[in-house]
């Protein structure tokens, strides 16, 4: 499902542009945005398309910090201040309590599916195949269900 306003952890950006695609998030969402910690977490140039954003709510960020790392504490905070956003984030402690709190929530895989289903990338098996090829840890099978329902053939 489409939302138009999405909060990326660094291990979207930096997988996405390891691979060469951190477009996929420009062409499928109206609003990308990240907080000033991941942007530091990201360790390059920010493109001028994300929006940065500083988490008002310190209380908040420093009690997800217990049990998260700053990045994804960030995302989850700025959630909370901008509404009908969707979170994007890879670790499943972080994926976990996202939805526990009972927020909206994607992974780097999730983006790519959609945007094979929205029609804005013509493979996505193209892409979690040049995946594969990184450091990114992922199991193999969450691939091949990733290429199926984004409806091609493993």
């Amino acid at each position: 499902m489409h939302k138009n306003l999405v909060i990326a952890d660094a291990s979207c950006l930096i997988l996405l542009n390891k691979i060469d695609e951190l477009n996929i998030l420009k062409d499928n969402y109206r609003k990308v945005f990240i907080t000033p910690e991941i942007a530091t977490e990201f360790n390059l140039a920010v493109p001028d398309w994300i929006e940065i954003i500083a988490v008002r709510n310190k209380t908040l960020q420093a009690l997800f910090e217990n049990s998260l790392d700053l990045g994804e504490s960030t995302a989850l905070s700025l959630a909370f201040e901008i509404p009908d956003s969707t979170i994007i984030l890879d670790d499943l402690k972080a994926r976990k309590v996202t939805r526990n709190l009972g927020l909206q929530i994607t992974g780097t895989i999730g983006v790519i599916v959609n945007a094979k289903l929205r029609g804005t990338i013509p493979s996505a098996k193209y892409i979690l195949e040049k995946i594969l090829k990184t450091d990114f840890r992922i199991n193999a099978n969450i691939i091949e269900e990733a290429i199926r329902i984004a409806g091609e053939t493993p």
